[in-house]
């Protein structure tokens, strides 16, 4: 093995994405690999932070209990706020 195979450069973390924080756009990072992968982050080290598994236990009850209306709530803000209608133009792939 030379050294320049050890070039990690071409590793990515996370890839740079628009997201919603209130009605204000951010930058924030979605997640390649890890524990995480797929999940939408404020900084690409929080993509191999530990788990906290009460706060996803917490999640789960209340995504059982609610989720039906959780997913209602945010279709009619997808669909009428406009902040939502930007951020879907803005990740649009290219």
């Amino acid at each position: 093995m030379n050294l320049n195979e050890l070039d990690n450069s071409t590793v990515v973390e996370a890839q740079l994405i628009w997201a919603r924080k209130g009605n204000k756009l951010t930058r924030k990072y979605r997640c390649v690999v890890g524990q995480r992968r797929g999940r939408i982050v404020s900084k690409p080290g929080q993509c191999s932070a530990p788990i906290n598994l009460k706060a996803r236990l917490t999640l789960k009850k209340t995504k059982a209990r609610m989720g039906k209306r959780m997913a209602r709530k945010a279709q009619r803000t997808k669909r009428f706020n406009p902040a939502s209608k930007a951020l879907k133009r803005l990740n649009r792939r290219r």
